[in-house]
């Protein structure tokens, strides 16, 4: 057993990490992305993750892709030590007037693919999201074939949560009239 998990560690500011990108110490290939000052290296997108995030991708700009922007695997600056990389973000047009990433308050939804992730995008990622005030939050677990949905954030947690099952369909808030059924979006 190690004792590191003991010891006190370093916590990274987003400005310390863009930094080490800039000094070649990660290479835009790297699965790397900074939350709650740690830096976190990402397993390798598997196949069946990238195929649900293109048809993520496709499903939203055609159902939502005119009243929105929806970005996919770029940074969002939560605060100054997180600038996590979702798998999709659906964002106010607002956030391309930006110089910098998108905030929490740009994003409309913002969507998590988990396989081997899932603990990691449970729990640290869902607190660090309703923390900073993403509004909705939606976890694809492809390992039980649901999506968990998580809204009303606070700095304690989500207070709203649900799971939709591969029969059902979901609306995001900003969209309640337009449903996506999650058979859509969830690969073979």
């Amino acid at each position: 057993m190690s004792s590191v998990t003991a010891a006190e560690t370093y916590r990274w500011s987003v400005e310390e990490y863009q930094k080490l990108g800039e000094a070649g110490i990660f290479h835009e290939d790297d699965r790397v992305e900074l939350l709650n000052g740690d830096i976190v290296i990402l397993a390798p997108i598997g196949t069946r993750h990238m195929k649900a995030v293109r048809r993520l991708i496709n499903v939203m700009a055609r159902k939502y892709g005119k009243s929105c922007l929806v970005d996919a695997q770029n940074p969002l600056m939560i605060d100054g030590y997180s600038v996590p990389q979702p798998d999709i973000l659906l964002l106010r047009h607002t956030a391309d007037t930006r110089d910098s990433a998108p905030i929490p308050e740009d994003v409309l939804v913002l969507i998590e693919v988990a396989d081997s992730s899932l603990p990691y995008d449970m729990r640290d990622k869902r607190d660090a999201y309703a923390r900073t005030g993403v509004a909705e939050y939606w976890l694809l677990d492809l390992t039980r074939n649901q999506l968990f949905v998580f809204r009303d954030p606070d700095t304690n947690g989500y207070r709203s949560e649900q799971i939709v099952s591969a029969t059902e369909s979901i609306a995001p808030l900003a969209f309640p009239d337009e449903a996506v059924a999650l058979a859509e979006i969830l690969p073979p």
